[in-house]
């Protein structure tokens, strides 16, 4: 057996597409954290919200 991690979105703890909650469980850091970087990105560099959206469509929802 291997243990490969997967990277999927989040079922349960989303607030909008389960996307920050799910990059929070791969990387093993607090949900918070994700998201706060997440809206600084879309705040600043105004590419946050596209990437958000693309990852949303890309990243698919555990099983």
């Amino acid at each position: 057996m291997s243990n490969v991690k997967r990277l999927y979105r989040s079922r349960y703890e989303k607030k909008l597409g389960g996307v920050c909650a799910g990059l929070a469980k791969y990387f093993e850091i607090d949900v918070s954290l994700v998201r706060l970087l997440w809206i600084l990105l879309a705040v600043v560099y105004g590419s946050g919200i596209l990437a958000y959206i693309i990852a949303w469509v890309i990243i698919p929802e555990e099983p």
